[in-house]
């Protein structure tokens, strides 16, 4: 009979601690296992895909509707470096630096006059852009305002005619996405080029003696592939009949 009452006491007393065994435990995987909403410590795979984003990241910061709007100071933010390396090689006529920044898939369209016409402005690749020092042959860029004849020039000829005209490192006026120069030609560039960047280097007049007549503008088209801005279109413009 005794023997039973003190089998029964310890089988009671081994339950018990059982039971606060269990719930100990339990309550030390609750305290060391953060919930899934847990911020207060970021992840591994939070902070990998930060580092693997790189510049993608500075990528998303750019304000589309910004640059849409025509906002110039933001733009010049984003381009300036860019366009001021491009243009210091055009002066220089350093086609091997200029090959760099064409555009690797669209090559880089140049226009005699605003008009950007898509089917018979030349368009080179960064390759044929890099050999033009070496190419002496005579290519058709298009037809002479008023003449209507065609411009049969060599590479080295229409950049002196049709692109560095003018002194346009030290230009009067830049313009971001704001058109300075206005003839009476059409300028559809914006329409040609779309979510791009055109800088405009522009000089209101060259000789007193023309009263502006002689203006020039030249325009440096970029367009974005991946994390770099790439030149696509180099733009003259002047007065035209």
């Amino acid at each position: 009979m005794k023997k039973g009452f003190l089998f029964l006491i310890i089988l009671v007393i081994s339950v018990i601690l059982a039971s606060c065994s269990l719930t100990a435990i339990d309550r030390d995987t609750n305290t060391n296992t953060p919930s899934s909403g847990n911020s207060s410590e970021p992840n591994g795979d939070s902070t990998d895909s930060g580092d693997d984003r790189g510049q993608d990241s500075i990528d998303q910061k750019i304000d589309w509707d910004r640059i849409q709007a025509g906002d110039e100071e933001y733009i010049k933010s984003i381009i300036e470096e860019r366009t001021a390396e491009v243009l210091t090689a055009i002066s220089k006529y350093d086609f091997e630096k200029l090959s760099e920044a064409v555009h690797p898939e669209k090559g880089v369209r140049f226009s005699p006059y605003t008009w950007v016409d898509e089917g018979k402005d030349l368009v080179f690749s960064a390759d044929e852009i890099r050999n033009m020092a070496r190419d002496s042959g005579t290519y058709v860029w298009g037809n002479y305002d008023g003449s209507g004849d065609p411009i049969e020039l060599s590479f080295r000829d229409y950049f002196a005619r049709f692109v560095y005209d003018a002194d346009f490192v030290n230009a009067e006026q830049t313009g971001y996405n704001k058109v300075l120069g206005q003839g009476n030609t059409i300028n559809n560039s914006f329409e040609v080029y779309k979510d791009s960047i055109i800088v405009e280097y522009h000089f209101s007049g060259i000789d007193p003696k023309y009263e502006g007549m002689d203006w020039r503008s030249l325009r440096l088209v970029f367009e974005k592939a991946g994390d770099t801005w790439y030149l696509t279109g180099i733009i003259h413009d002047e007065w035209t009949i």
